[in-house]
């Protein structure tokens, strides 16, 4: 009798701790999904590590209903793919567009794909991911007139090649958070 008892709970247990792993896709509403990926040539040595590393991260981001658009930042940038993700068919086509990108040039355009990305009509939430390989264009970026798009951001530094997660048009939701937290 003791055993039965113990088994339920294990099995209540498990299913707590299982169930919304396989909801997972049904407990987040969808998403805006920007991909900004360096186009200049500093991606060629790191071409393969980047894509494999993206696409992993995306296959564990991406939910039928979000809206995704893929930069390719080379001079200038570029969009490459955009679109609502709605089945494999669509996953593959951004997992494509992203394993095209070639890098050529020895400039990569972060400012124009971050303003463009910035000044998108978005359904609310917003994920915006910027990878670097070119040390030189993420110099020119923070200290060009569209540094205060990164503001919001954390860094994940990789050997030759950064990933960028980029908080934009967060400004007025971090004053309206603050002033409600305050009251005013």
């Amino acid at each position: 009798m003791k055993n039965k008892g113990f088994y339920q709970l294990l099995l209540v247990l498990a299913g707590f701790c299982c169930l919304p792993q396989v909801y997972a896709d049904t407990l987040r509403p969808s998403i805006d999904i920007n991909l900004i990926i360096d186009g200049s040539s500093g991606l060629a040595g790191v071409k393969e590590e980047v894509s494999s590393w993206v696409l992993k991260r995306l296959d564990q981001l991406i939910i039928d209903g979000d809206r995704v658009t893929v930069w390719s930042s080379g001079t200038p940038a570029k969009i490459v793919y955009t679109g609502k993700i709605n089945g494999n068919t669509d996953r593959d086509a951004v997992k494509k567009s992203i394993q095209d990108i070639s890098g050529s040039g020895t400039i990569a355009d972060f400012s124009g794909a971050l303003k463009d990305a910035a000044s998108r009509p978005s359904s609310g939430l917003c994920y915006t991911l910027l990878i670097s390989a070119s040390p030189s264009a993420l110099s020119s970026l923070l200290s060009g007139p569209q540094a205060g798009l990164m503001r919001y951001s954390r860094v994940e530094e990789f050997s030759g090649w950064r990933a960028i997660v980029v908080g934009l048009n967060l400004d007025a939701k971090v004053k309206r958070a603050a002033a409600n937290f305050f009251g005013s």
